[in-house]
This record gives C-alpha cells, structure tokens and sequence, in this order.
C-alpha cells in the first residue's frame, strides 16, 4: 500500500471534498485485513508527529465513523447491524479494519446520513412506589431522604437515587410495597434483608416491606413482572423466592437475573453465583438447580437448561446493548423498552436477520437507528414515538 495515497485520502475525506471514485477506494483500502499494519503504522504516524492536530475521539465517535464509512462494505458480508470499537487511553488502536482514527471527523464526506425530526432521549433512573394504603411516590422527583415508614420499616432515597429499606422495629403486619419502572426508566432498591435488586425498564416489583426479617425460618417472597438482577443476602434458615407468572425461583443467597416480559418467548433465569432451584407453575411441576454460568429457559412450562451469555444477560445493567448473535427484533424489543417507543415491521423485514456488536444504552434513539441503518439492511420511518421498520 502507498503511504502517501493513503494519506491523500484521508486528507481528502476530513476536508469533505474526496470524491465518490476516491471514497469508494478508501472503503475498499478500509475493508482489506491484509492492510491492517499499514493503516496501523500511518495511524501512529500521523498521532505522533509534532504539528499534528489530531485530538483523541470516544469510543462512540469511532464508531459512528466506522458505521458511516464501512456500510456499502458491510452489505457484502453476514448480516451484522454495528459493531462496538475500543480507544486505547492515549493512542488510538486500530480495531479490525484499519479506520477509524484516521478519519477523526464524525460527518466528513458523507452526506447522505439520516436525519430524524422525532427523537427520543434515552431512559433514566426512576420509578414509582407505591406503599401498602395505596399513595404513589414518583422516586425520580422525591428528593433524598426518608420517604415513609411501613410495617416497622423505614424508607429512604439516598443521594445516588437508590431507595434503603432499614427494619426500625418488628411488625406482624404484613404490607406489600410495589416498585414500578415505567418504559425509559431502571431503578434500584435494598430491600429490608439487606438483599440489592436492579429493576429493568418496564418492570415491576412486589414485596412486603418487612420481608419477614426478624420473624424466625419463614421464606422471603417477593414478585416480579418484567426484568431484574438480584444480589441476595445470605440467610440459610430463610430462603428467598422470586415468584413471576411461570415459573418460582429459590435461593438462599446468590446473584442471579429474571427476564420475564410478557411479549418474550422464553422466560429466562441466568444464574452469576451460588446455586438456584427453578421450578416451573401448573400441574406438571419440573425443578432444577442451576450452577453458575448456566441459564434456564423456560417456554410455557417446559425447561432448558444452556451455557449463559453472561455479557448479552447483563448488557442493560452495565450500561450497553450486547446484540452479537441476537435476533433483530428481539435486540429492537429492547431498544423500545428503554425508548419507550413502539416498534412496528413491514412485511419486507424478515425474522431470521441477527444483530451483532454493541452499543451504548445513552445515545439518543437517533443516533442508534442511525447507526443501525447504516449497514442497508433495514430502514426506518419515525411518526411521533412510533418507528416503522421496512427492508
């Protein structure tokens, strides 16, 4: 490969004047592995030098980069809808292709990239709880510090927005709190046991405020709707139960995540730590005990025990949508959730299309359909909180 060619057209496409000839070049040069060491070299080149003004971009920077310039490529190849690059703290590596730091401009060139009159920012921490007498408390709006006391227990926002359940004196009655996560919103509670549960968008939770703590051997119970990922506390003589609309859940002390929305196939129970028992509802009863790493999928009843996808269970609690080898419209019932959008598909878009790579959880909804149109699989039509998808 010819250096100075190389380095003619990068300077070409940050000044927006490269030519579609050119781009189509650069994109070829971009796509080939076996010039990898040469885009590495004129990368570190160019970062080195004294006069240079290249500034170090983000993660999200370089891959909108390489989303834009690599889509006509990527047609070519499996169907995958983006793809997640790393930045090294001071030097930029370059990651498969050979690009993205020295293309530091994110529109450079392109002119064609959608743009969206409706957008959506992405959710936040939030929810609403609702005591035993029924009063509401919109959590993202209270402010820090105690919010009411329950069966002995008291209740209280702390300033990262996490709601504490600290047993004040020991009550017989037993009063249910629900915690609600509305589409767009996560949250997350220590219940009164000490136990952590992050809830997922559009989820809910239902428990007694007391939890039973300082009551002798009785079960810990709680409910859920939707998604959640426990970190229980340890008490032998009080096993803990996460009952959803299938399926129960025992523990006694361990890190485990339920995904159980009502408009997902499969009911899933993936256990981080310790053991669990899954025990499926109805007459035909099945129990299993899993080991960690290992995850049960549960389809009306019937049970599979799988090896884990631990990073694509655990993506929406780090931050992130881990799509490799996800079902599209499954990946695309996430993003809605967390959008709090609707999701609807033409006929031309087909079942079968996997997604693949990563992206963030806090980019506006734009920049994800964006950088998912981009690959030409598939299309996007926004009216209002509605996204028309078609091929």
């Amino acid at each position: 490969m010819n250096k100075e060619r190389l380095s003619y057209l990068r300077l070409q496409y940050l000044s927006g004047n490269i030519t579609s000839a050119d781009l189509t070049e650069l994109k070829s040069l971009v796509n080939n592995p076996d010039l990898d060491a040469g885009f590495s070299d004129l990368a570190e080149e160019i970062w080195m030098a004294p006069d240079s003004d290249i500034q170090p971009m983000s993660a999200d920077e370089a891959n909108d980069i390489y989303l834009q310039v690599t889509a006509a490529a990527q047609q070519k190849r499996p169907v995958k809808l983006w793809r997640r690059l790393a930045v090294a703290a001071s030097v930029i590596l370059i990651a498969g292709c050979g690009l993205y730091f020295l293309l530091n401009k994110p529109n450079a060139g392109l002119k064609d990239t959608p743009v969206y009159a409706a957008d959506a920012l992405p959710g936040k921490v939030g929810a609403t709880l609702t005591l035993a007498n029924g009063k509401q408390i919109a959590l993202g709006d209270a402010s820090k510090g105690e919010l009411a006391k329950e069966a002995g227990v008291m209740i209280t926002k702390q300033a990262d927005g996490k709601l504490i359940y600290e047993v004040a004196a020991v009550d017989n009655d037993h009063k249910l709190n629900k915690l609600t996560t509305a589409r767009g919103e996560t949250y997350q509670v220590r219940l009164s046991d000490g136990t952590m549960v992050w809830l997922n968008a559009d989820s809910k939770l239902t428990y007694a405020a007391s939890l039973n703590v300082n009551k002798g051997p009785q079960e810990r119970r709680v409910k859920l709707e939707g998604e959640a990922y426990f970190e229980v506390t340890k008490n032998k003589n009080s096993p803990f139960i996460v009952e959803t609309g299938g399926q129960e859940v025992q523990v006694l002390g361990t890190h485990f995540n339920i995904n159980s929305y009502a408009d997902e196939p499969l009911l899933s129970t993936t256990l981080l730590e310790g053991s669990v028992r899954v025990t499926t509802a109805g007459s035909a009863k099945q129990a299993i005990v899993l080991s960690p790493g290992q995850q049960a999928l549960n389809q009306q009843g019937n049970v599979k025990v799988v090896k884990a996808n631990l990073e694509q269970v655990m993506d929406w609690k780090q931050g992130d949508f881990y799509l490799n080898h996800v079902n599209f419209k499954t990946a695309m019932r996430k993003i809605a959730r967390w959008y709090n959008v609707e999701v609807v598909y033409d006929a031309s878009v087909s079942d079968v299309i996997e997604a693949g790579g990563w992206i963030s959880r806090n980019k506006k909804l734009s920049e994800i359909l964006q950088s998912i149109e981009a690959t030409e699989q598939v299309h996007f039509k926004v009216e209002g909180r509605k996204i028309i998808v078609f091929k």
